[in-house]
């Protein structure tokens, strides 16, 4: 029979207390090894609450699957800011780079809809829009065409994908 754990766990800092340590203990795994694996997929996550799914087979193997936190905070973080603009279209609480939204990109390659960096960096930075950030100080509309019209090829083509 296969058990699963599902819990919601501070990025990168997940511990063997509650709510971890109660649910697994029961299963008769290796708690600290189990730990150290969430915290170490995790770790680009530190500080949000990242959504994770331990799966224990009978033969005590652990197989762990780690969600991602919504685009909308990946880029809030990026951005500094703790909460989205309430007028996003008249009032910009934050600013990220073509690095940053790369690196949310990454976050976010298995649940993107895009093939490449170029189109997985439009569809993130998207959610801009909503919540009122900008990339590279333009509207996000306008950091697209740029991306288009591949004034950005020379960083893109720096980063991994």
């Amino acid at each position: 029979m296969v058990s699963t754990v599902e819990a919601l766990v501070p990025g990168g800092k997940a511990t063997p207390g509650p709510p971890l340590g109660p649910s697994l203990g029961p299963l008769g795994i290796n708690i600290k090894q189990v730990i150290e694996q969430i915290n170490e997929k995790t770790k680009d996550y530190n500080g949000m609450q990242v959504p994770v799914k331990i799966i224990v087979a009978d033969d005590k193997s652990v197989q762990i699957e780690v969600g991602t936190p919504p685009t909308a905070s990946l880029l809030l973080q990026e951005a500094g800011v703790l909460k989205g603009s309430g007028k996003p279209n008249a009032e910009k609480v934050g600013n990220i780079t073509v690095q940053q939204a790369a690196k949310i990109a990454r976050m976010k390659k298995d649940t993107l809809l895009s093939y490449d960096l170029k189109a997985a960096i439009k569809e993130v930075t998207g959610t801009g829009v909503s919540v009122g950030v900008t990339v590279e100080g333009m509207d996000v509309r306008d950091f697209q065409k740029a991306v288009d019209a591949g004034k950005y090829d020379d960083v893109l083509s720096k980063e991994d994908w």
